[in-house]
């Protein structure tokens, strides 16, 4: 690089031999606001190229999450993805199959059958995030529990659980739905129950792992009350592992949830529902075959997907 001080002439005075030199440093050593600028830059930069190298290599994670993404917006804004109203029917164009005016076919009644899987997303996974939610309070409180306090409240509390996991799943449902009642939020909560000791269980372990660490002794060592440190210290360095299960739970709660509503415990018809669609359709799965089939792919296609994810998310926390 030219030294720019030999640009100025020897007759030159000290103003002009100054002013060389902070042409310089101007050029050798930027500022301090663009060395930053450059310094944020080129991180981002490699962490975008890292993301789409990791994506690449994986075509099936990223099919999964677009769907999801998609399931998302139609339980959302299912105006969007399907603007006709899942309520009317056209009786002349009763029991057609799909084709471009009607991508899913009709029902018995001519309503759009496309129409009326996308309105039901909200319904069905409304209820599957609710009973993931229960299931991952209720268990988080019953495991952090028993792992924090220890002898016989988790003796106690691991017994309960015990008796919760030696129930098969949908009958443990369907005890909870028929003493509670129909509807979706009843069916949320009968389908959460069934998640309640396997979440308690993980958690406890993590917990029991956790609290005899150095930083949560240090922290009893210092005065911290019990409660703070259950919280602080010990709740988020668990927590990992119960939430690559409440991913993997998404599919689960979308079946279970399907599958009370099929039977005809969830939400009642007219309002749409992926396993009230599907039940709707038995009658006449000789003939129209569309009735019970794609609703059943949406949600096959819907499960799958969530255990993509949730298997991405344990390699991730799990990368050995």
């Amino acid at each position: 690089m030219t030294d720019l001080t030999t640009l100025a002439p020897e007759s030159a005075g000290p103003a002009t031999h100054d002013r060389a030199t902070e042409l310089v440093d101007l050029v050798v050593t930027p500022p301090d606001g663009a060395r930053h600028a450059d310094a944020d830059v080129a991180p981002r930069a490699a962490r975008l190229r890292y993301v789409l190298r990791h994506l690449a290599r994986r075509p099936g994670l990223v099919v999964a999450v677009v769907w999801l993404v998609t399931v998302l917006v139609a339980a959302v804004v299912p105006s969007v993805v399907a603007s006709g109203d899942p309520l009317a029917g056209v009786p002349a164009d009763k029991l057609t199959g799909p084709s471009a005016q009607h991508w899913f076919g009709t029902d018995q009644l001519g309503r759009d059958l496309y129409t009326r899987v996308v309105h039901g997303t909200g319904t069905t996974l409304h209820a599957a995030l609710l009973a993931i939610a229960i299931g991952l309070v209720v268990g988080s409180v019953l495991g952090l529990l028993a792992g924090f306090v220890g002898g016989a409240v988790d003796a106690v509390l691991m017994r309960f659980a015990d008796v919760l996991l030696a129930i098969p799943g949908l009958l443990l449902s369907l005890a909870v739905v028929t003493a509670l009642g129909f509807g979706t939020v009843n069916v949320a909560i009968a389908v959460g129950t069934t998640s309640v000791a396997s979440v308690s269980r993980i958690l406890r372990s993590e917990v029991l792992r956790v609290r005899t660490s150095a930083y949560v002794e240090a922290a009893r060592a210092g005065g911290s009350r019990w409660w703070r440190v259950l919280l602080v210290h010990v709740l988020p360095n668990s927590v990992g592992p119960v939430l690559v299960l409440a991913a993997l739970e998404l599919g689960t709660a979308i079946l279970a949830v399907s599958s009370l509503s099929f039977l005809g415990y969830g939400a009642q018809p007219p309002q749409p529902e992926w396993g009230s669609l599907v039940a709707g359709g038995r009658d006449y799965l000789a003939g129209q075959w569309w009735l019970t089939t794609l609703p059943g792919v949406v949600i096959a296609l819907t499960v799958l997907a969530g255990n993509r994810l949730a298997r991405a998310l344990d390699a991730e926390g799990n990368p050995s």
